[in-house]
């Protein structure tokens, strides 16, 4: 039996395949400190032979302070529920928080990629990965859930948070030190330049001194 072409047409099927199944609608950055402001970009491809014209993502609980980027040829609107308890950010109490945000408009191309962009404020729980499901819709009617697990053909969106580096405090207290040596330093050459003029002040009145007994003389 001829295995070969078998073979062939696996493979040329494994090729054709795989770029699709590798589109998957995805979130970045995919990590960020804990307890933060950022920037949030969904880039969404088109893997039909239709253009889409709608995307709808859904945030997870912990995300609030969300502020929507201005997108040309799309109109956006947002979800909103209330909190069950306040939260305060930088002086700020926020009672209601962003659920849903949906774009409509485009159309994005068949073949090509575009991204919504939102700004957020995520919650203090670093190691946590925050998954934020996705729905694209196709102008033929076609609906695709990204909302699977990670592993999964079609995976939710999501970030990870990470515990926020220590790099402010840090520069803080290398400055602080910095400044306390320079002040110690400052400090030694103001005393030995103290003990310099001291001494030429001696050495002069002793020269004076001694010029005036040989005059007397």
């Amino acid at each position: 039996m001829n295995l070969r072409k078998p073979f062939i047409a696996a493979i040329t099927a494994a090729l054709f395949l795989a770029p699709a199944a590798a589109a998957h609608v995805t979130l970045s950055p995919g990590k960020v400190p804990a307890d933060s402001f950022q920037r949030f970009a969904f880039q969404v491809p088109v893997e039909l032979n239709s253009p889409t014209t709608k995307v709808a993502v859904k945030l997870p609980v912990g995300i609030t302070s969300v502020a929507v980027e201005p997108k040309p040829d799309w109109t956006w609107k947002t979800t909103t529920v209330k909190l069950a308890k306040p939260v305060t950010i930088e002086g700020e109490t926020i009672t209601d928080r962003v659920s849903t945000i949906t774009w409509s408009g485009g159309p994005i191309k068949p073949g090509e990629f575009d991204e919504f962009v939102i700004t957020a404020h995520v919650p203090d729980t670093p190691g946590t990965t925050l998954i934020m499901p996705a729905v694209q819709t196709y102008a033929n009617g076609k609906v695709v859930h990204w909302i699977g697990a990670l592993t999964a053909d079609e995976p939710a969106p999501h970030v990870l948070l990470t515990a926020a580096t220590p790099t402010s405090a840090t520069t803080t207290t290398t400055s602080a030190t910095s400044a306390t040596s320079g002040d110690k330093d400052n400090g030694r050459a103001n005393l030995a330049l103290g003990v310099a003029i001291v001494g030429l002040i001696a050495g002069l009145a002793a020269l004076g001194l001694g010029m005036m007994r040989r005059r007397r003389a």
